[in-house]
């Protein structure tokens, strides 16, 4: 049974999703001729890190040591630094068909690195729940109208997977830590760290931003606003909320989310069309996601047993 805990938990990390999903369509009209892709991150770290340190003036704060400190920096690049560079210079180099197929890889990720790191189990129904919204998802990238033109090399492909496998370390290693602090305290440190870091590799890119020279244009500004207020800050702000309440893997599950929300809005715009193969994909993603809900955690069996030995 569900508890309000983690019921408040899925409905943030789908929210965040979603959020996403939106900002799919909204970073298309903006790259690569209105902002540099490297432009456009180091601006999402900037804006995330100045919002997260004024807004850690509003709530309690949080003494942080510094053994926690390295821990946080290691989370910063895991989960924001190499994950957004990676998967920036991968696409780059590969056609966005490709780099979605692979992000779909990160539920299996996470799924064997929470069995090593935090000793969950691998049921039958968590693997074939990750199995039946991967298939989901990829149906739904090659079945949308959305499928650009776009070289495909090994190089950009190998980016895009390792992107994708240094997002799923930093869900399965942020997890005890989002139990000690605020998720404002968690970010103000990560995006610090990660902002100092690629700074100077990427500080020519954001000063040559098409968007800022020029006449200013409302719409694209508008687009860069929401790429760093509802696709960086809030997403980021809710990310640790919900760590801390459903598991990593279950987490993971709802990347899915992402193509099914992206496809949807694209019909809505008519950029596509609906067809039986996007509902049939559809409800695999839902359904994989409620089997990796409902399957097994290490809490529960531990329970389970202890509950059998008391009859005993």
């Amino acid at each position: 049974m569900m508890t309000k805990d983690k019921y408040i938990g899925h409905l943030l990390i789908f929210i965040v999703n979603i959020l996403f999903a939106i900002n799919i369509s909204i970073s298309k009209s903006l790259l690569p001729i209105h902002v540099t892709p490297f432009g456009l991150t180091l601006l999402r770290m900037l804006f995330a890190c100045v919002m997260f340190w004024i807004t850690s003036l509003f709530v309690p704060k949080e003494h942080v040591p510094v053994k926690d400190l390295a821990l946080l920096f290691f989370c910063s690049m895991t989960g924001i630094a190499i994950n957004q560079g990676l998967f920036i210079y991968g696409l780059t180099n590969t056609s966005p068909i490709d780099a979605s197929i692979i992000s779909t890889a990160s539920p299996i990720f996470v799924m064997v690195l929470a069995a090593i790191i935090l000793k969950e189990p691998i049921t039958r129904m968590k693997a074939f729940g990750v199995l039946v919204g991967a298939t989901g998802a990829i149906g739904l990238i090659l079945a949308s109208g959305q499928v650009a033109s776009g070289k495909s090399n090994l190089l950009g492909n190998m980016l895009c997977m390792l992107s994708s496998f240094s997002y799923s370390i930093y869900l399965v290693i942020a997890k005890p830590i989002t139990k000690r602090y605020s998720s404002v305290t968690i970010m103000k440190w990560m995006f610090l760290f990660s902002t100092l870091v690629i700074f100077p590799f990427t500080y020519n890119d954001l000063i040559e931003t098409p968007a800022f020279h020029g006449t200013i244009n409302s719409q694209y500004i508008l687009s860069i606003l929401y790429v760093l207020f509802f696709a960086t800050f809030i997403p980021y702000l809710l990310i640790p909320i919900s760590l801390k309440r459903i598991r990593p893997t279950t987490m993971s599950m709802y990347n899915y989310i992402q193509p099914l929300g992206a496809s949807i809005i694209a019909i809505m715009v008519g950029q596509d069309t609906f067809s039986l193969v996007k509902l049939i994909a559809a409800v695999f993603v839902f359904s994989g996601v409620y089997l990796v809900t409902q399957s097994k955690s290490r809490d529960d069996i531990e329970r389970s047993i202890a509950s059998k030995n008391r009859k005993k």
